[in-house]
């Protein structure tokens, strides 16, 4: 059976890094774009990850220009994510979460937890919970926000 332990991703920072390092820890896949509008929800998640952290969850962000509301750099990601919404959270390169160059990942993600249009991400910010053996709990439509995944959150973590 695969999990998300089985994938290995880019980080923002250009080193490649295996999924399997969240063994153990409940983690919030989310594929993020810094011009959405929805980006104010990066305050949201960051404080999921302050709050929650030293329980074991791990946030992560995947920026992605599927939507065409990402910037072109790491750099440029990396600054606004920190600079604007004070992110310490990991966030990962950018990457496609549809299609033919959809990263294995997020064909992955699809394929365990359907949404309104099938397997497709709709939006920027559709949310992924991961349970601590790397199996799909539960996904969120991209207007969920994060503070609503509390309750979920907690039963993952006491499970």
């Amino acid at each position: 059976m695969t999990t998300l332990h089985d994938f290995t991703a880019t980080t923002l920072a250009g080193e490649e890094k295996s999924l399997a390092d969240y063994a153990g820890r409940v983690v919030l896949v989310v594929n993020t774009a810094s011009d959405c509008g929805l980006a104010p929800q990066f305050t949201g998640l960051e404080g999921l990850h302050q709050e929650f952290a030293e329980r074991g969850l791990a946030v992560v962000g995947f920026p992605s220009d599927t939507f065409k509301q990402e910037r072109d750099t790491a750099a440029e990601i990396e600054s606004v994510c920190r600079r604007n919404y004070g992110v310490t959270f990991e966030m990962f390169g950018k990457v496609a979460v549809n299609g033919a160059n959809a990263h294995p990942l997020w064909s992955w993600l699809q394929q365990e937890k359907k949404g309104l249009l099938g397997g497709a991400i709709k939006w920027n910010f559709t949310k992924f919970l991961v349970a601590r053996d790397g199996s799909v709990i539960a996904r969120y439509a991209p207007t969920v926000k994060p503070e609503d995944l509390r309750a979920d959150i907690e039963a993952a973590l006491a499970s």
